[in-house]
């Protein structure tokens, strides 16, 4: 590329050649042909950009992410090359990291349309759907993409519905990932996993110290399986956020880890004696399917033990903080409907939150002989 600050840019009729080459589906040969110009040192802008768009039409995008990154760095002054290289971030999944690019995009020229259509985009594809209206709202009537109107209903369905949405959960979690121990024992006083390992203990389920196989839903680092690893023969997990799995392998306590939904139908049919949730159930509202995937899971006489956040009522609400919290009533209606049988339901405080307790449930569920 020239160096930062040179006014060389590609001949018109280069990139109108390589404009043309892109919509006749020869990508490759359209970075290949400004790559020459910009070993040459005879770019600009206008080219850089075309090249990284060219590298992902080509099926190349670790190397349109690296040419993105230089253009951003050379043109640091340009909005342009900050929402390109925002575009390719959000493409490869790096969600913060395209979120602020295209927040730096808009601080060089806040009346850029296409930067905040992109920022809404990737705050909907980190399931934020607030945070998505907010910046689909501040672009103009007359500069509206012709995309918008899908995705503003994406985010109402988002919004309304039972669940967090899964790429909230993923994008939230993995950022946590690297302190998320030492930050919910610590700060948040995390006594899930410990709870549920004490309900285990009044079911007498410590005389099969070794010799249960148990599945922990949503394992996140492996708190949970670490509490329950003693009376594992077999261990496994699933969870949503690749980067937290990562850190429950790195424990070295799990036989089988699994990145998916906790409601995937990949969870093996009447395979477990334990299934436990600890603290997961808080970003469902409806657990009718998660009733079903832990009966479905269990062997006969087999337990499913998990916390939820309290609240009154009959049904499930939405809390301050993001999470879901559920009524004991509730609770009873699903052991009713999923045919299990209710061995024990206590009151406890899972976690605290600015330093207060939060209400919570503790429940032991039986599949019957």
């Amino acid at each position: 590329m020239p160096a930062s600050g040179q006014a060389y840019f590609a001949p018109e009729n280069l990139l109108e050649q390589a404009e043309a080459l892109l919509i006749e589906g020869r990508a490759g040969e359209a970075a290949s042909l400004i790559e020459k110009q910009i070993q040459e040192g005879r770019s600009g802008l206008l080219a850089c950009l075309l090249h990284a768009r060219a590298l992902i039409a080509a099926g190349r995008p670790a190397e349109a992410l690296d040419s993105a990154r230089e253009t951003a760095l050379l043109f640091s002054g340009a909005a342009p090359a900050a929402l390109e290289l925002a575009k390719t971030l959000l493409g490869a999944g790096q969600l913060p990291t395209a979120i602020a690019e295209c927040q730096r995009a808009l601080r060089i020229d806040p009346d850029l349309a296409e930067a905040r259509y992109v920022l809404g985009c990737a705050w909907l594809e980190a399931g934020e759907p607030e945070k998505a209206f907010d910046a689909f709202g501040q672009i103009p009537a007359a500069e509206e993409p012709s995309g918008l109107a899908a995705k503003r209903l994406e985010a109402a369905e988002m919004q309304n519905a039972p669940r967090s949405n899964a790429r909230y959960i993923r994008h939230l979690f993995d950022q946590f990932s690297a302190d998320y121990d030492s930050r919910m024992l610590g700060e948040l006083n995390y006594t899930a996993p410990n709870i549920l390992r004490h309900l285990a203990s009044l079911l007498s389920l410590e005389s099969m110290n070794g010799r249960l196989a148990i599945l922990d839903l949503g394992c996140g680092t492996g708190l949970a399986g670490a509490a329950f690893h003693d009376l594992a023969h077999r261990l496994d997990g699933i969870d949503l956020a690749p980067a937290m799995v990562e850190k429950a392998r790195g424990r070295d306590i799990y036989d089988r880890l699994m990145v998916g939904d906790i409601v995937s139908p990949a969870v093996e049919r009447d395979a477990y004696d334990l299934v436990v949730a600890a603290d997961t159930l808080v970003y469902l509202g409806d657990l009718d399917e998660v009733f079903a995937i832990a009966f479905h899971a269990l062997r006969r006489c087999g337990y499913f033990l998990f916390t939820v956040e309290a609240c009154e009522g009959m049904s499930f609400s939405l809390g301050p903080k993001r999470r879901w919290q559920h009524s004991e009533e509730y609770l009873r209606s699903l052991v009713e409907r999923h045919g299990f049988v209710l061995s024990g339901l206590l009151q406890c405080s899972p976690r605290t939150e600015a330093g207060v307790p939060v209400e919570g449930i503790a429940a032991a569920l039986m599949k019957p002989a």
